[in-house]
């Protein structure tokens, strides 16, 4: 049994992992309320976690003191920054929305800048750990597609502040931060990419530039947690939003039966 607070953190993360990932070998169909069981992090987890991976530059060693404040830290950035942007962000404006003095607020972190990084470094550990497990299934091409769309959507749902957040605000941060943040978005385009690759050598999806159908697929995917105000006024849940993105590519992506005719009489030839 693990006693370490950092272990015990990282084994329930990795035993929730692995019941999701059993879930989606078995129920591509899965919906938001069920992905929230199984992903039911709150800001308080985060927090904690955050805490554990930094702990060595946060001043304030308590961990339930030091996860509380910053939750409240990272509520406060949100609210702030969603309202303004993060260049009108500042410690005293922070000190103001937090109600923690100035002092206080430096002992988890030296600068805004350093906030603005430890935020983008957790937003994308979020979704590198789910994309990769999922696509790690033993399931065909259009199962795993169907099943990174909806993670994808359902974790921004879940986690929106954190998504609107790390996409925004990525204009802001240094140039060596932001080549990782980069690459980042590389790596979970080139996981659809190399699913639609796989599954149009498996005969599932037709042949076509699969690199920019995966872009496309990412910005479709975006635009459910940067436009929410939209998809709210015509009342379109997260279910509904992922299951209308998944029929269009669907659509787009899958070999009909007359397209199998044609593959078929071709490799004959």
């Amino acid at each position: 049994m693990a006693t370490d607070p950092h272990e015990r953190t990282q084994t329930l993360i990795f035993v929730s992992v692995c019941v999701c990932v059993g879930l989606w070998q078995k129920k591509t169909k899965m919906d938001y309320q069920e992905f929230k069981k199984i992903y039911g992090s709150s800001n308080l987890d985060i927090a904690r976690e955050i805490f554990l991976h930094n702990r060595e530059s946060i001043r304030i060693k308590k961990e339930k003191t030091a996860t509380r404040n910053l939750e409240k830290i990272f509520s406060a950035v949100f609210k702030i920054t969603y309202k303004k942007g993060f260049q009108a962000l500042n410690m005293r404006a922070l000190s103001e929305e937090t109600g923690m003095s100035l002092g206080s607020l430096y002992a988890y972190f030296t600068n805004k800048d350093k906030l603005l990084e430890i935020i983008h470094t957790q937003g994308w550990a979020i979704i590198k750990k789910t994309f990769t497990e999922v696509s790690a299934t033993g399931a065909g091409p259009q199962e795993r597609l169907r099943a990174l769309i909806k993670a994808h959507i359902f974790l921004s749902e879940f986690f929106r502040p954190w998504f609107y957040f790390t996409f925004m605000e990525a204009r802001s941060i240094k140039p060596a931060e932001f080549a990782a943040v980069k690459s980042m978005e590389e790596y979970t385009q080139e996981i659809l990419t190399d699913i639609l690759v796989l599954g149009e050598k498996q005969n599932v999806f037709k042949p076509g530039n699969h690199e920019l159908t995966a872009s496309m697929i990412k910005a479709m995917q975006q635009e459910w947690y940067l436009k929410r105000w939209k998809y709210r006024k015509l009342n379109v849940s997260a279910d509904q939003y992922a299951e209308h993105l998944i029929s269009i590519i669907e659509a787009f992506c899958l070999v009909q039966s007359k397209d199998l005719i044609a593959i078929n009489q071709k490799t004959i030839k």
